[in-house]
């Protein structure tokens, strides 16, 4: 069902859905970001529509709802183990085409991806319903067209927002609680960006994880890792057995955030490591990205949502490492 409605009516839904759902939205806190003198976007929980920001890409994807940085997965003792408790409140989440899209990577790796479904994953995935933010508008970096994921149709309910009006298209039944005008209309979409790229489909893995341009990324990496904290496809974790100080063969094991880009994160006992150069460790990410997951499921891994190129404080730009690579590919560079 479309309809459309003003913001008051939008709120007065809100808050019907509120006794069932915790909502949450990305939203802008001011002098919270890198740098003292800029903002911080990110997803939090909302009381209305004011609450949203509409004109701002986030600085962090909304993987984390599913995926939470710090997820606690059981409680052992010395005879005995027991799974963690998970809030029986469902979640609604407000998000743009490129992070719903990553959301069905999220889904494939952690749900298709062999014999068994991830059990940890899967309880929070139930629990969550996604409205999509209607963009028509491509933020600095985006290249989400050449990646096709500027659409999605996915979704429980779509939104665009004119002003003071407010369009919703509802798909799921359990949100049709606003009262509106039937209107019909499209949810906004990404046609454009300032920044494409072309993906090769001839690549030759085994000579490309050979060749000189990797080097150029030991030098210029510095192994942060923010690229994969604030992309919303990057899955990597490690496991932390926590033990508590009152009795040491009591406590709790959990699934932290990791990065393959971070030193030490393919280190294994008798000091060996898979990836010891900051070259390598990009390599391993881009072909990924662009490569190894399109052979496994047939499309390409990253969004196009261009966060990795904001957040790196060494403006390497995954758009253009894609480039070089294309290059590589078509013998255009040596």
């Amino acid at each position: 069902m479309k309809i459309k409605l003003d913001k008051q009516r939008f709120n007065q839904g809100l808050e019907r859905l509120k006794l069932e759902y915790k909502i949450l939205a990305p939203v802008t806190k001011p002098i919270k970001g890198t740098f003292s003198d800029t903002d911080l976007t990110k997803y939090e929980e909302i009381e209305r529509i004011e609450d949203i920001e509409f004109h701002k890409k986030s600085n962090f994807s909304a993987k984390e709802v599913i995926l939470p940085i710090n997820q606690i997965l059981f409680y052992f003792t010395e005879k005995e183990f027991k799974t963690s408790d998970v809030d029986e409140k469902k979640l609604l989440v407000f998000l743009r085409a490129c992070d719903l899209n990553g959301i069905k990577r999220l889904d494939e790796i952690y749900l298709n991806n062999g014999m068994e479904k991830d059990f940890f994953y899967e309880r929070l995935r139930k629990k969550v319903k996604f409205i999509l933010i209607g963009c028509k508008e491509s933020y600095r970096n985006c290249f989400c067209v050449s990646m096709k994921s500027n659409k999605a149709d996915h979704y429980s309910m779509g939104l665009n927002l004119r002003e003071d009006e407010v369009y919703l298209d509802i798909k799921d039944e359990d949100l049709n609680v606003f009262d509106g005008q039937k209107w019909d209309f499209e949810v906004d979409y990404v046609k454009s960006n300032n920044i494409s790229v072309e993906i090769p489909r001839n690549i030759n893995a085994v000579e490309l994880s050979k060749h000189e341009m990797w080097n150029e990324y030991d030098a210029r990496c510095i192994a942060c890792g923010r690229c994969n904290f604030v992309c919303p496809t990057c899955t990597c974790f490690t496991m932390q057995d926590i033990f508590y100080k009152e009795n040491e063969k009591v406590g709790e094991r959990r699934r932290v955030w990791a990065s393959c880009q971070v030193d030490g994160y393919t280190d294994m006992a008798g000091g060996h490591s898979f990836r010891k150069k900051q070259g390598e460790r990009m390599r391993f990410k881009v072909m990924h990205k662009i490569h190894d997951f399109n052979k496994r499921f047939g499309y390409d891994m990253c969004v196009g949502c261009g966060r990795c190129d904001d957040a790196c404080p060494q403006y390497i730009s995954f758009s253009q490492c894609i480039d070089k690579v294309k290059k590589v590919v078509n013998g255009e560079e040596k």
